[in-house]
């Protein structure tokens, strides 16, 4: 018998949640040393703002589906 799913609520928006992520991403970058540890963490914020824009697009009041 499977375990039933444990739910919870958000308390704030994905676009929210997505550009705080990419700020505290983009702020521990600054205080890493230049290379490769820092480019990919810099990479991660920039995924995350990028998430935080489709999020915005895809729930935006002008889309509409194509034709």
């Amino acid at each position: 018998m499977s375990k039933p799913r444990r739910r919870f609520k958000q308390t704030q928006s994905l676009k929210d949640r997505l550009g705080v992520f990419a700020r505290l991403i983009r702020e521990r970058a600054e205080a890493m040393p230049f290379g490769a540890e820092k480019a990919a963490t810099l990479a991660k914020a920039e995924q995350a703002e990028f998430a935080a824009d489709a999020e915005r697009w895809v729930n935006s009041p002008e889309l509409r589906p194509p034709k």
